[in-house]
């Protein structure tokens, strides 16, 4: 799918606001333990030699969040043509510095376009490092990327903004389950039978719930019993700085 970009452009993108430094990317996978396979990859934002995300963030003033948020995109969809991604690409976006939809989509566009990532491999997460403001205003977001043809994720889903409420009022594709719900499952019960009423919503919903944060075998035996399958997290790779992680065969195996 190839989308000519608009020359439209909003009063953000004439303000003269710029970053004050260069950002890279890190890559991790998210897989599937049906197929064995990535079935995408996230790019986590990072500094020009890898410094943390939060080093990043630090550096972020509130006037440069717009700018921050489109060279990030930018970014990670430059790096993972260059590294040759042939499967999602996984975006974290920050919805309040989005103020047109479809004005503020348009470097995204021209981006894809210009290293011919398809459009349809692009997934765009709801971030929880901020309190989403206007819930209204968000789902139109998520309506005019559906439109586009990306798909839609809620990010670290059961802690922080990420609530139910948000949930309801976005209806995303994608629900990523914070590590915070996933740490220890296999001995807590309590854990359990909330992961299970989230699948069962999803089922019911046709989301896909992905697992973030699985970092020991048992957290991922105990999950793939629970009905998960797809995960993300130290056990099947850590992030890899202008990298893409391979997920060794014996993760899968371990898991039996």
């Amino acid at each position: 799918m190839t989308l000519q970009p608009s020359p439209a452009v909003c009063r953000a993108c004439q303000s003269g606001t710029r970053l004050p430094l260069h950002i890279s990317t890190a890559f991790q996978p998210i897989v599937d333990i049906t197929t064995r396979s990535v079935f995408a990859y996230e790019a986590l934002v990072r500094g020009p030699e890898g410094q943390s995300a939060s080093w990043v963030f630090e550096q972020i003033t509130e006037e440069a969040h717009y700018f921050f948020d489109q060279e990030c995109r930018i970014t990670a969809i430059r790096n993972a043509a260059r590294l040759g991604v042939d499967t999602r690409l996984s975006i974290n976006f920050l919805p309040n510095a989005v103020y047109d939809p479809k004005t503020c989509i348009q470097a995204t566009l021209r981006t894809a376009n210009e290293v011919g990532f398809p459009l349809d491999r692009l997934i765009f997460e709801v971030t929880e490092h901020e309190s989403v403001l206007d819930q209204a205003h968000v789902r139109h977001i998520i309506d005019t990327y559906r439109a586009y043809g990306f798909t839609t994720a809620l990010d670290d889903y059961g802690v922080g903004h990420a609530t139910a409420q948000l949930l309801l009022a976005i209806q995303p594709d994608l629900l990523k389950l914070d590590l915070a719900l996933i740490r220890g499952v296999e001995a807590d019960p309590w854990r359990q039978a909330l992961i299970r009423s989230h699948l069962g919503f999803a089922q019911a919903t046709g989301m896909l719930v992905i697992a973030e944060g699985v970092e020991t075998v048992e957290e991922a035996r105990a999950l793939a019993a629970l009905g998960v399958t797809h995960m993300q997290g130290y056990y099947f790779a850590r992030p890899g700085f202008e990298t893409l992680p391979e997920v060794p065969e014996e993760r899968f195996e371990q898991m039996r």
